[in-house]
């Protein structure tokens, strides 16, 4: 099909083709009532006008104009920005009951600390209330892939601890500014990815790795960088967590000891929560030794972030497998950590295959993958560059062992979602029936005694990926990206989950050019 057909002649031919894969076991309704649906976006991802009104750079600006994707940049990317009036009205048009987006650290306080750009501030004003205008739950995250590129050249950002106080205080600035709106807050986006792809391999910002390990770093060091970034993300993670209940859920009284810049006499009622990446794990054969290490993945990608923050520190096996490259936590930070989130953001896309390979646990060089002492194989003959396999059980798996492991905290599914490439079909009948399945995946765990809270799907339209730029697509919007308009137009997923979502086969209206 030519995505550039007339959209008066393509919204009919999707319709006939939707009822091919409309037909599903389970409703909207089998949901509890309070459990939310929506679809996500990030700041660098979609908004574009990066130059524009105060925005300073941000690590991720800064590596897609080293050449990471070749001469592709999120300069204008979907232009939200600019188009945000649209783009809430294609949300309202498919039913969506909440929105995922973050707030771009840059724009609001362009320094990366102090005054507040008064163009950012009223950019997610209007936007926040654009949203609730139309019913739609505003859900943000505060840092996704993009710290300021002025904390990285000061004092190499989340390497050092000055990383804390300076994301307390900015996320101190959107409780008091968004948070009388505002009630789903995510401090970091995927906190093991981004230090696993930003310090270890150097796939991502800020592109910082070590030989033998990583692509093409000049600078940084993997045996060690990854373990201190997260180290700090989670102690700043707990600070602004801790701070927004203490003197935003709770009012504080005159007397208190708390610095007057921080205190606010408007209670909220929001939950903080920190989202992480995760991968359904599969024992590549029965043998001990490979369901031990997937225990292991396990601790190292899941644990390493929720361990400390249900129990106060890092899992045994990172602690003996890393040793002393791994940080501490003192009494007091474990203290501070403990407890501090109200909820847990699970992204989930893909299955492993996991084998044992405690071979690597040498006295030589060591990463994150040979701490880890496993080797991982995408499951179903997949790689990165095609569709992901579409193994609903990894998510249900996830969510059980979230249960079963960290007390049953409130969870929401942040991400998921199926990539196609950009220029394919709108007929997008595989991101369907991943769709689909994946919900499906999520009734069945709630049935079993999950508490998942809602389901955010990847993406609300076709946005610069941070694995792939524009040639790879998860959108539910086709977003022509040669028009100087970029034109949105509804794939047939969109439909889908419209239908999902309303009990009827709704066709959302195209965006105006």
């Amino acid at each position: 099909m030519n995505l550039l057909n007339n959209s008066l002649m393509v919204l009919p031919l999707l319709a006939l083709g939707f009822t091919a894969v409309s037909s599903l076991q389970y409703s909207r309704n089998d949901f509890p009532p309070d459990f939310v649906f929506g679809s996500g976006t990030s700041a660098y991802q979609v908004e574009g006008a990066a130059n524009e009104d105060g925005r300073t750079p941000s690590i991720w600006d800064v590596f897609a104009h080293a050449g990471h994707y070749g001469v592709a940049a999120a300069d204008v990317a979907c232009d939200q920005y600019h188009k945000y009036k649209e783009d809430v009205k294609l949300m309202a048009d498919i039913g969506l009951e909440a929105y995922k987006f973050s707030i771009s650290w840059s724009r609001l306080l362009p320094s990366g600390r102090g005054p507040v750009n008064p163009k950012g501030l009223q950019y997610y004003n209007n936007l926040i209330d654009e949203l609730i205008t139309h019913g739609i739950q505003p859900h943000v995250t505060l840092h996704h892939f993009d710290l300021p590129q002025a904390l990285e050249d000061e004092y190499g950002g989340w390497l050092s601890q000055e990383s804390v106080r300076d994301f307390t205080a900015y996320a101190n600035t959107c409780f008091k500014e968004f948070g009388d709106r505002v009630s789903h807050w995510t401090t970091i986006n995927e906190v093991n990815v981004f230090a696993l792809g930003g310090y270890d391999a150097g796939i991502t910002p800020p592109a910082r790795c070590s030989p033998p390990f990583g692509l093409n770093c000049s600078n940084g060091n993997s045996s060690i960088e990854p373990y201190i970034a997260v180290h700090n993300i989670l102690l700043a993670h707990a600070s602004a967590t801790n701070l927004y209940k203490k003197q935003y859920k709770v009012l504080l009284p005159s007397s208190s000891s708390i610095s007057s810049s921080f205190i606010t006499q408007d209670k909220q009622h929001g939950s903080v929560g920190i989202s992480v990446y995760t991968y359904g794990v599969v024992p590549l054969t029965n043998s001990v030794e490979d369901k031990q290490a997937t225990a292991r993945v396990n601790d190292f990608y899941i644990g390493w972030i929720l361990h400390p923050l249900v129990f106060g520190d890092y899992p045994e096996t990172m602690k003996t497998n890393v040793g002393s490259r791994l940080p501490a936590f003192t009494k007091e930070e474990s203290e501070q950590i403990k407890g501090a989130f109200d909820f847990v953001g699970v992204i989930n896309y893909m299955t492993i295959y996991v084998k044992d390979n405690s071979s690597s646990l040498k006295p030589n060089l060591q990463n994150f993958i040979t701490d880890l002492a496993a080797e991982l194989t995408l499951f179903g003959n997949t790689t990165f560059e095609i569709e992901h396999a579409n193994t609903p059980w990894s998510l249900q798996q996830i969510l059980l062992y979230i249960k079963e492991s960290y007390e049953n905290p409130p969870v929401y599914i942040l991400e998921n979602g199926q990539v196609t490439r950009h220029n394919s079909s709108l007929e997008d009948t595989t991101r369907i029936k991943y769709l689909s399945s994946y919900i499906e995946a999520v009734l069945h765990s709630l049935r079993k005694g999950s508490n998942v809270k809602g389901y955010f799907q990847w993406s609300l339209m076709d946005v610069f990926e941070l694995f792939g730029g524009y040639e790879k697509s998860y959108g539910l919007y086709y977003v022509d990206f040669k028009d100087p308009n970029l034109k949105r137009t509804p794939k047939l997923s969109a439909h889908w989950y419209s239908s999902f979502l309303t009990g009827t086969l709704h066709q959302p209206s195209h965006a105006s050019s």
